[in-house]
């Protein structure tokens, strides 16, 4: 029955229709290529080293933060939310853990690749595992706050998608947004930025360049800064005033993350994609030789 809702302001048909497909592609492709990434891992025994754990998991991460899109570009394509206020609450929390885990494990793989290529110190499993656990403790501890009051999960613009409300802009809100901000943005990227540098230094000595250093922290700002902006904007501004449009291409961005990460974090990997094409095709890589700067 098409009478039985009414399209969100600001939204015609065909928006819907355009976020939803968006949703849905970001969605079904970072789905696909973090599902390949973490059954590579779980299948071929050669890749289970405590580096590349972290890898896993922040597959992982991204592989729940593409199911979070796919449940709004369903509702998107019904074009109201069907799951009700309790779905909405739920549904931005699990988008908040995921997005708090991922950004936190592509710092842990920065933290770890300085120390493959730079201090050529080897990681235990204990240490793995403990920093792995860390990192999804406090992201649920982090997005469970909402929850409890602080900060509230509400629908985004398109009534399809729920996540931290942004709109409200009172004390709660300010105090919750800024403290996220520094703790799952400027250090994780501070993090990423200070250890990609030392292994641009060390490719630099040893002539020989592995990947590009400045690629992870680009993309990471990439995706998530415009809407962060948004998101720090609302703590001083009223954001209403930006369109309804506009606010949701920001999310539906930041949800394309997780197709990046997986090209760079794992098909891009040079002791991780190894696996990954073994599993794909049943053939062996050789593990690269890492040279010690002299």
């Amino acid at each position: 029955n098409m009478a039985a809702y009414t399209l969100p302001e600001g939204f015609t048909e065909f928006d819907m229709f355009t976020f939803g497909t968006g949703l849905l592609v970001a969605g079904m492709l970072g789905f696909f290529l973090n599902a390949i990434s973490i059954v590579s891992f779980l299948r071929v025994k050669e890749m289970q080293t405590p580096s590349n754990f972290f890898v896993f998991n922040l597959a992982v991460a991204d592989l729940c933060l593409n199911i979070n899109g796919l449940t709004a570009a369903y509702a998107s394509y019904l074009r109201y939310w069907p799951f009700g206020q309790d779905g909405c609450a739920y549904h931005g929390f699990q988008g908040m853990i995921a997005v708090l885990a991922s950004i936190s494990f592509m710092a842990a793989v920065a933290w770890d690749r300085y120390h493959q290529y730079c201090t050529r110190q080897k990681l235990f499993w204990s240490t793995t595992l403990t920093i792995s656990s860390i990192i999804w403790i406090l992201s649920i501890f982090w997005a469970a706050v909402p929850l409890m009051g602080w900060g509230v999960y509400d629908f985004e613009p398109m009534k399809t998608c729920c996540t931290l409300d942004y709109t409200r802009g009172d004390r709660d809100y300010v105090t919750y947004m800024l403290t996220l901000v520094v703790l799952y943005l400027m250090f994780p990227a501070y993090t990423m930025y200070s250890n990609y540098d030392a292994i641009h230094k060390h490719f630099k000595k040893t002539h020989h360049h592995r990947f590009n250093t400045n690629v992870p922290l680009r993309v990471m700002l990439t995706c998530w800064g415009p809407y962060v902006l948004m998101c720090i904007y609302a703590c001083f501004q009223n954001v209403k005033v930006v369109s309804p449009k506009l606010r949701m291409v920001l999310p539906v961005l930041a949800k394309t993350n997780p197709i990046f990460n997986a090209l760079l974090f794992s098909f891009g990997n040079e002791f991780y994609r190894g696996g990954v094409w073994h599993f794909l095709t049943g053939q062996k890589i050789v593990d690269p030789v890492i040279k010690k700067s002299k």
